[in-house]
């Protein structure tokens, strides 16, 4: 929350009816109040920054854990199907066609990451990069 209290008129005299005031005070009125009024706006668009980045820090942390989790989850989902063909198939078989399966996965993905990526550069770019 912020704290309103900083941001007190500076004068504590009441207000003078318009008739009464110059336009001189008026303008150092108007001054005064848009310092202020910047003030205030500068200091809760700080106040919003810092509470995101301390957010931003908590979700990273949080992401971290569970692709941590799921790489050790995926890991034994592995272990197990080389275990379970291993019974069908040889150890060694059941080996070669799990990390064969994996890495059909993998080339698939990054060759699909690859036509991504040459997209972006050509919607970013003036179109001469492919």
């Amino acid at each position: 929350m912020l704290d309103s209290t900083g941001y007190q008129r500076e004068t504590s005299q009441e207000f003078e009816p318009a008739a009464e005031r110059s336009l001189a005070e008026d303008i150092k009125a108007l001054v005064s109040d848009g310092r202020l009024l910047a003030e205030a706006e500068l200091d809760f668009h700080k106040k919003r920054a810092i509470y995101g980045a301390r957010q931003g820090q908590k979700i990273a942390v949080q992401f971290a854990i569970a692709a941590v989790l799921a790489f050790f989850a995926l890991m034994a989902i592995t272990l197990g199907l080389v275990l379970a063909l291993g019974q069908i198939i040889t150890y060694w078989g059941s080996t070669a066609v799990v990390a064969g399966a994996l890495l059909a996965l993998a080339w698939i993905f990054a060759s699909r990451g690859k036509a991504t990526l040459a997209r972006l550069k050509t919607v970013i770019g003036d179109g001469d990069e492919a």
